[in-house]
């Protein structure tokens, strides 16, 4: 095997779990059983890495199978790197009508036309997702291999989520989707973390949603005993309200698990309003020297970031458990409403939820 080969290899035993190796190996259906009996799944990671290779090399194995061993590691393991979510708009007439062979056929005939040297696998997962792995080179460059672009696309829907794409590369990736899918366009969906299965949960509704209703009614568990019913009764409401506010915005089962939101502020007056669930203070800010930015006609800019392991959860619960008071900001709802999680919040509005900004600034 080349050079590349070897390292693609290599990069991929290092990532995985001593415990999970074989497993991969036996899905990867490369190896006979013999050799699968032979190695030593306790040994360090660089003496099962030099047996794998002395394997591939008896079987005669080349780029195309360990890219293809790549591909089963990283559709078994999706929630790896940072992908970025996009969105399909102007669907012509046929676009539902697309099927899985002429999808990948004009897919791979644009790329082809347009870049020399690339690399370009398809694989259909039992989940109907499309997972693309392309390798890009140049005119003049052979593909690079450890560095590929990972594509996953479900036929028939408007999204399409990407990884490890670089700046010069995504015209030609977003031509190519957009011609293979029927689409007359394609923009950024400005929702991206480090799950791709919570992305998909989310732009694909793939959770328990809940909706306004007037006639909801909380669960007996949670309705506590009191000493005095009118002030049993109070406190009921007010917890079924909560409850009833917390799910309406981030629904009823656990959430996608996104770990962050970012809220970019531009803002020319100086009231400078807190974004988590309309909390309003007003203070003055200092820029150059000893003035105050409010002597000034200047634009405040800001960015305030949530974080947390599983954020919708994190919020849900602020919300029913009175941390904090309600009714949820739009701003924090439309995470899941709208699908996305960048936000740029300008001073062009007179409430706060008509200034979230669809675009990034």
């Amino acid at each position: 095997m080349d050079a590349q080969a070897t390292s693609v290899l290599n990069r991929i035993i290092r990532r995985i779990p001593n415990k999970n190796i074989e497993n991969l190996l036996k899905k990867w259906n490369s190896l006979s059983a013999d050799q699968l009996r032979a190695l030593d799944y306790t040994r360090p990671k660089w003496m099962i890495v030099e047996h794998v290779l002395s394997f591939c090399e008896e079987n005669r194995l080349n780029l195309k199978h360990i890219t293809n061993l790549e591909m089963i590691y990283h559709i078994e393991n999706p929630d790896q790197g940072t992908w970025h979510a996009c969105q399909f708009a102007e669907a012509q007439d046929d676009a539902v009508c697309v099927e899985l062979t002429q999808f990948k056929e004009q897919f791979k005939a644009h790329l082809h036309g347009v870049i020399r040297h690339i690399s370009i696998k398809m694989k259909k997962h039992e989940d109907e997702a499309i997972w693309i792995r392309i390798a890009w080179g140049d005119n003049f460059s052979k593909p690079n291999h450890l560095k590929p672009t990972y594509v996953v696309h479900h036929l028939h829907t408007s999204y399409v989520f990407i990884s490890n794409l670089m700046a010069k590369h995504k015209i030609f990736l977003c031509q190519a989707l957009v011609i293979a899918t029927k689409h007359g366009s394609i923009k950024d969906g400005h929702l991206s973390t480090r799950s791709l299965t919570a992305m998909r949960d989310l732009l694909l509704r793939r959770y328990q949603q809940a909706f306004p209703n007037a006639h909801s009614r909380i669960p007996q568990e949670r309705n506590t005993l009191s000493s005095h019913p009118c002030i049993g009764k109070e406190h009921s409401d007010h917890e079924e309200m909560r409850h009833q506010m917390s799910c309406e915005a981030f629904g009823h089962s656990p959430s996608p698990k996104l770990e962050t939101a970012v809220y970019r502020v531009i803002y020319l007056l100086y009231k400078i309003t807190c974004i988590s669930f309309q909390l309003t203070t007003t203070n003055k800010y200092r820029g150059n020297g000893n003035h105050t930015l409010s002597d000034r006609e200047e634009f405040f800019r800001g960015v305030v970031r949530f974080s947390s392991s599983s954020l919708l959860d994190s919020l849900r619960h602020c919300v029913a458990s009175g941390m904090a008071e309600g009714p949820v900001t739009p701003l924090l709802s439309a995470i899941t409403q709208r699908g996305r999680n960048y936000f740029v919040i300008t001073d062009k509005g007179p409430g706060v939820s008509s200034q979230a900004s669809a675009q990034r600034a």
